[in-house]
C-alpha cells in the first residue's frame, strides 16, 4: 500500500474520539517512509505542504510511536511507515497546578498510634498541542535535551516513547515559578517542585554567574 494513503484512511476517522489505539501492541510490516515531517515549531508538513486539517493531525498523532532505534513511525494494524521529526513530536503549550486535597483530619485528631496526616504535594500538569495531559508525578519528570538550535530546553514524556518540548511561552511562564538550587559543581539549577519531585528547567553555569 502506498504509505501516503495512510493520510486518507486516517482522515476518514479523524473525528472519532476515545481511548488511544494500542499502537505499542501492533507489529505490522514496515511499508517504507512517508514524506511527512513534524517541524520543531509543531507544524506537520506532508510533501512540502503543511497539513491544515487539525483533526487529521490529531488522528495521526494518536497512531504515532517511537521505535527502539529512535526513529518515528505511524502505525496501524496493517502497516507501519517512518516519518521525520525535527525535534520532538509534541509541544507542551499550557500548564496548571492541581492543588492537593486538604486533609479533613485536624491536627491532634489522629487515632492513637497513628501518625499525623501530612499534606500532599501539589502536582503540575502540562497540556500538549494535541490535547494530551501530562501530569508531572511519579517518574514522569522534565528532563533537559538539546534542540536543533543547540539550546538545552526541557521536555516531558508523553506516551509510546514520544516527548513534548516545552513551548517558549510556557517555558517562560514556568520560569516565573522557578527556584534556584546549587549543584555540587557550583552550577545553579532552575526548576520547581511537582508531586514532591524536582522538575528541571535549566542550569546556569558557575562560570557564567561569575561574569
Amino acid at each position: 500500500m502506498n504509505p501516503a494513503a495512510i493520510l486518507t484512511r486516517l482522515g476518514d476517522r479523524a473525528g472519532k474520539v476515545g481511548p488511544l489505539p494500542p499502537v505499542e501492541a501492533w507489529h505490522p510490516e514496515h511499508c517504507g517512509e512517508m514524506d511527512l515531517v513534524i517541524r520543531a515549531d509543531g507544524r506537520w508538513v506532508h510533501e512540502g505542504t503543511p497539513i491544515g486539517r487539525a483533526r487529521l493531525v490529531h488522528m495521526l498523532s494518536r497512531v504515532m510511536r517511537r521505535e527502539p532505534d529512535g526513529s518515528y513511525c505511524l502505525v496501524t494494524p496493517a502497516e507501519k511507515v517512518t516519518i521525520q521529526v525535527e525535534d520532538r513530536p509534541f509541544l507542551a503549550v499550557d500548564c496548571s497546578r492541581v492543588e492537593s486535597k486538604p486533609d479533613q483530619t485536624q491536627p491532634g485528631q489522629a487515632a492513637p498510634g497513628e501518625a499525623e496526616p501530612q499534606p500532599q504535594p501539589d502536582i503540575w500538569q502540562l497540556v500538549t498541542d494535541q490535547g494530551d495531559i501530562v501530569r508531572l508525578e511519579g517518574d514522569t519528570r522534565l528532563t533537559l535535551s538539546e534542540t536543533p538550535d543547540g539550546l538545552w530546553l526541557p521536555e516531558a514524556p508523553v506516551r509510546f516513547g514520544l516527548a513534548a518540548r516545552l513551548h517558549r511561552n510556557l517555558y517562560y511562564r514556568l520560569l516565573e515559578e522557578a527556584e534556584m538550587r546549587e549543584l555540587d559543581n557550583g552550577d545553579q539549577a532552575l526548576g520547581f517542585m511537582s508531586d514532591g519531585h524536582w522538575q528541571m528547567l535549566g542550569v546556569l553555569s558557575a562560570r557564567d554567574l561569575d561574569t
